[in-house]
């Protein structure tokens, strides 16, 4: 992965117009934090929003002081920031109003042009990947250096790739270990607003943060020109969490993450590509390809959704010939979001069989993924039956080609020694005898495993 270089480091908003928002949408946010989660500290309250509180969540609150919505109840310390805040009862109605709105509360949103400007300067054409790096990469699995070749430059160019060939020869492997192999990681936003609704965007289910106590290190370390040391990234929740700092060296709202990998089979319609308001919270879940921006996208098993493959890659056209996707709020109100991941479709049906040369010509780099050769096919053997401590036998694997393959005119996969290992092991374990790799217990694996 290489450092974690904090770049694009987002600035911190030292006032209210620095958010891009308008103070009343803000008031908004503040009242049904405090209405919904019980927050009355006013460090609280900024935390909450991940906004200042000096400057920005300071103002709103005098606003809203002002108003009569909210009251200085007390205070825990020194400084304005330690104040205790009652809401009042014409604040309470004015709180249930904006829950009637939506019942958005977290971070403050950044605005749509912040969010552009943002996936621009992160752009994966910044990024290269060397043959050996790639090589690295993927030596957890057995292929030629011919298809070595081919990924390189397809990776490097940045364009849609098309992996194809029969079930079971790493495709989906492939796109996964791509999906890990971008350097660097980028920054986005919690949430966007587009015409004051709110689109959710970081998802922790596809989103790997990096804890924001590295974040505020490397902020720090990066100012001083003293980088040099390697981030230790780890999982986080739905929303990092985060302690109240008296220096908060960048804008909050946005949390840094590992170039995204959003990886989609079976289960993909076309809804999965348009905004998705909840009709309760009455927010928008961004779509999949704004989730991953700045990452990979693959596509697995094109040819198995409810939709036709033509379908799929048609909604593509578009955003792969001007790099830009548009997106339709429920109101009517169509917008333009930039469209920066590489996407990756694995299937084992054949490109010219499932598109046509309008489509054929924007996915730049189609490549196929072989069957194995055989002695590609003893490596892979030769590393799973490693991996499950099974004692390697070059004699009996012959007995399988010769007896399941040659015979049979049975094509190798990649996927098969695994399998027929995976079976061994449940045999042996079924009949209490040590797991080797004995034609007796092969035979009985590849029985089990094979249409015979």
């Amino acid at each position: 992965m290489g450092l974690l270089s904090v770049r694009n480091l987002p600035a911190k908003p030292a006032s209210i117009a620095e958010t891009g928002l308008n103070l009343n949408f803000l008031a908004d946010l503040a009242l049904k934090t405090m209405y919904a989660r019980g927050l009355a500290l006013g460090h609280d309250i900024a935390d909450s929003m991940r906004l200042p509180f000096a400057g920005v969540v300071d103002k709103v609150l005098d606003s809203l002081r002002l108003q009569r919505l909210i009251e200085v109840s007390g205070s825990v310390g020194i400084g304005r920031a330690s104040y205790r805040y009652a809401i009042s009862r014409g604040g309470r109605e004015r709180a249930r109003e904006s829950i009637q709105e939506n019942e958005y509360i977290g971070p403050a949103p950044v605005t749509l042009e912040a969010y552009t400007q943002m996936v621009k300067d992160q752009s994966l054409t910044d990024q290269v990947i060397s043959r050996d790096d790639l090589k690295r990469m993927l030596s957890h699995l057995v292929l030629a250096d011919a298809t070595i070749d081919q990924l390189g430059p397809a990776i490097n160019s940045r364009r849609s790739i098309f992996l194809f060939g029969s079930t079971g020869n790493g495709k989906t492997s492939i796109g996964l270990a791509i999906g890990t192999m971008l350097p660097g990681a980028i920054w986005i936003p919690y949430a966007v607003t587009v015409e004051g609704q709110i689109i959710k965007l970081f998802d922790a289910l596809h989103h790997r943060a990096i804890s924001e106590t590295n974040q505020d290190e490397e902020a720090a370390t990066e100012r001083s020109g003293l980088l040099s040391h390697l981030s230790n990234p780890k999982p986080a929740g739905d929303e990092p969490s985060s302690a109240a700092r008296p220096e908060e060296r960048y804008d909050r709202r946005w949390v840094r993450i590992h170039r995204p990998l959003i990886v989609s089979g079976g289960e993909l319609t076309l809804r999965n590509f348009s905004l998705v308001l909840d009709s309760t919270t009455k927010y928008y879940e961004a779509p999949q390809q704004m989730k991953a921006n700045g990452g990979v996208f693959l596509v697995d098993d094109l040819g198995r959704q409810p939709v036709g493959p033509r379908e799929i890659l048609n909604r593509w056209i578009v955003p792969l010939e001007k790099q830009v996707d548009y997106l339709t709020l429920a109101t009517g109100y169509k917008f333009q979001i930039p469209f920066d991941a590489l996407i990756l479709f694995a299937t084992n049906l054949n490109p010219e069989q499932v598109v046509d040369e309008v489509i054929l010509r924007r996915i730049r780099n189609q490549i196929h993924i072989p069957d194995p050769t055989w002695e590609e096919f003893r490596e892979i053997f030769r590393r799973e039956a490693a991996n499950r401590t099974i004692p390697y036998s070059d004699d009996c694997l012959q007995h399988v080609i010769m007896e399941y393959y040659v015979k049979c005119k049975r094509r190798p996969r990649g996927v098969h020694p695994r399998d027929l290992l995976d079976e061994l092991l449940e045999v042996a374990h079924f009949q209490k005898v040590p797991p080797i790799m004995s034609k007796d217990l092969m035979d009985l694996a590849c029985r089990s495993y094979f249409l015979l």
